[in-house]
């Protein structure tokens, strides 16, 4: 274990200076490798994970998320005519809320306003666009990494003080394990979340042919600009009906009802690959994406389109704050937030 006070520099083996923020703080990237040569890359811009490579035949490795090459590029990438959020911690609310405002306590709380006339992911900056501290690194078996933010009461009109932690840990049985654990310092509403995009082919491919399940009956109705109505939309006979394995959407951006903790599968029948997402949270957020309208280039000179690949946001429903039947997304004073998610990677016999 590696453990240093905020203002001490890592020493970490796997490190290595990834680029200067504009306030010239320096982001480093970390890699954590397990025991069968699985690796998960990690920057401190954003809790942002840059790399994921899978073992494969011959020695190689095939990375199954998008991201990019230099820090230039992910800042660069919110003032896209959509941010893709490539990789990043999301919060202080994952997805949307109606009319960025909701009420908590009987006051009327109004928040910043990115996405039209409501908020998504957080807000103007939200999680995404922070400098967050490294704060553990353990070289052991099971290797994790643990980032900290603490977002200041008001900051984007959210009310209290919020310290959050965000652990990655890359299990010897090739998962990758995410924990977001957070404390405010009076009551205020939450839903972190993991914005990777996934391809099992690799991240410069293509994601239709892979193959898609969801654990879920239902799905949240919503209205033209994905609002939920606060109703459920029963996936029987439904386009969005992966009770089945079946080829991914070339468009979607639903949140599924889970039925329980094992969320969703995909698989590629190319690379054998089959990834399983398991959660402890109630829905999971389906997006197919990852397009950066030929302005910025992906890893590798990759060109990400608008099936580049796949997210898997395991979080509480959005728009939770004005619905009160939906699960609860208020973090009452110094009680703990925990949300534990794990994408779990086999490589499946041919």
């Amino acid at each position: 274990m590696i453990k240093n006070s905020f203002s001490q520099i890592y020493t970490y083996k796997n490190t290595k200076l990834f680029g200067l923020m504009p306030n010239n703080k320096a982001v480093s990237q970390y890699t954590l490798t397990n025991k069968n040569g699985m690796e998960c890359s990690v920057i401190n811009y954003g809790a942002t994970i840059t790399a994921i490579k899978i073992p494969t035949a011959n020695g190689e490795k095939t990375d199954v998320v998008l991201g990019f090459d230099t820090l230039e590029d992910y800042i660069n990438s919110f003032d896209l005519p959509s941010a893709p959020y490539l990789g990043t911690a999301i919060g202080r609310y994952a997805g949307r809320i109606n009319n960025a405002s909701f009420t908590l306590n009987g006051e009327k709380v109004q928040l910043t306003k990115n996405h039209k006339s409501h908020q998504i992911h957080g807000g103007l900056e939200g999680f995404s666009r922070k400098f967050w501290e490294v704060t553990s690194i353990n070289e052991d078996i099971n290797p994790s990494i643990t980032l900290e933010y603490t977002s200041l009461a008001n900051e984007e009109n959210f009310p209290g003080e919020l310290n959050i932690k965000v652990t990655y840990t890359l299990t010897e049985n090739n998962e990758l394990k995410v924990t977001f654990q957070a404390k405010s310092s009076e009551d205020t509403v939450i839903n972190l979340t993991q914005h990777s995009y996934f391809n099992l082919d690799g991240h410069a491919k293509d994601i239709a042919s892979q193959k898609l399940f969801i654990n879920a009956k239902n799905i949240l109705e919503t209205t033209t600009e994905l609002i939920p109505t606060g109703n459920y939309t029963e996936l029987k006979n439904h386009t969005f009906d992966f009770s089945s394995p079946k080829n991914c959407p070339i468009s979607i951006d639903n949140t599924f009802v889970l039925e329980g903790k094992e969320a969703a599968t995909l698989y590629s029948e190319n690379t054998k690959i089959k990834m399983t997402v398991f959660t402890n949270q109630p829905g999971v957020h389906i997006y197919v994406g990852g397009n950066c309208f030929g302005q910025i280039k992906g890893k590798e000179n990759a060109d990400y389109h608008p099936t580049s690949a796949i997210c898997f946001e395991t979080q509480n429903f959005p728009d939770a704050p004005n619905h009160s039947h939906f699960p609860n997304s208020v973090l009452r004073k110094d009680e703990e937030y925990l949300h534990q998610t794990t994408f779990k990677f086999e490589k499946l016999q041919p």
